[in-house]
This record gives structure tokens, sequence and C-alpha cells, in this order.
């Protein structure tokens, strides 16, 4: 592994753990040469999966793009890192073993929404707004009234 600091390619490993509710391996490193420090991490990859876009082009499929998503409709909001890695690793997951080597950029969108809906209600009117492209105040209303719905069904007793 390159240090990112000087770019030597002697690195050493200092220690080992597992991550990510077991689905990668972080690896603190540091480089005999600047004593750089740096942690890295290391994650099974069962196929290599292009996103096909709306419009038609191809591009490779990015976790830490999925990440980024996730982010920006939760931020400011109170979930925990450690829930948004589960929620982006099974999407991952559920990707690579579809079979499937092209992935419509739309299916992806929906499984973010799914998994947000279950993380935080803002977060997932905040995504919905930008994936369903939403113009006009009556968008909004439905899908809040979509999730108080859901809220007073699940508040109910059996």
């Amino acid at each position: 592994m390159r240090c990112p600091f000087c770019g030597s390619d002697d690195t050493q490993v200092k220690d080992s753990r597992p991550a990510e509710d077991n689905t990668a391996i972080r690896r603190r490193r540091i480089c005999p040469d600047c004593g750089g420090r740096f942690t890295t991490f290391e994650r099974v990859q069962l196929r290599e999966l292009t996103v096909l876009k709306k419009t038609g082009r191809k591009a490779p499929f990015d976790r830490e793009k999925l990440v980024r998503s996730f982010e920006i409709a939760l931020r400011k909001r109170p979930v925990e890192r450690d829930r948004i890695e589960r929620a982006v690793s099974g999407i991952v997951r559920r990707l690579e073993s579809s079979g499937e080597v092209e992935i419509s950029s739309e299916r992806i969108g929906l499984q973010v929404l799914e998994a947000l809906k279950s993380l935080d209600d803002v977060a997932f009117v905040r995504y919905a707004s930008v994936y369903r492209d939403f113009s006009h105040a009556e968008d909004f209303e439905q899908v809040i009234s979509e999730i108080t719905a859901k809220i007073s069904r699940d508040s109910e007793p059996e």
C-alpha cells in the first residue's frame, strides 16, 4: 500500500480488526520512511458492478458515492455512522449477489429510499424530494401523509 504522505511503497500494517459489521477489515498502517500513520479498509468485492444511468451512460459503481448520498440526506440528523455503514453494506451485498453486472441507477435509488425510510423520516423526505424530482408543495405533502399513515399503523395496538 502506497503511503499517502510521501508516496513510499513500503508501508507496514500495525493493527487489523474487523469493521463495518464484519464486511471489511480496518488496517492501521505506518510508513517507515516518513513515519506517517493512516488507515485503510479492505472489502470483498464479488464482481465489478456498472451503473446504468437514466441517460444511457454507464459508470463504474462507486461505494463511496453511495455513502455520500446517505450522508447528505442524513446531514444534521441523529443517526450513527455504524447504521449508515450497515445500510450501505446491505445495499452493496444485495447488488453484488443479484447476479447482474449492470444495475440501473433507478434500482439503486429505490434501495436507498427503502433504507432511509427505516433510518430517518426526515432523511427519507430529503432524498425522495431529489430522487422523485419534487416540483410542488403537494409532492412533499403526499410523502409526508404516507409517512404519517405508516406511523399510525405501526403505533396501533395489535
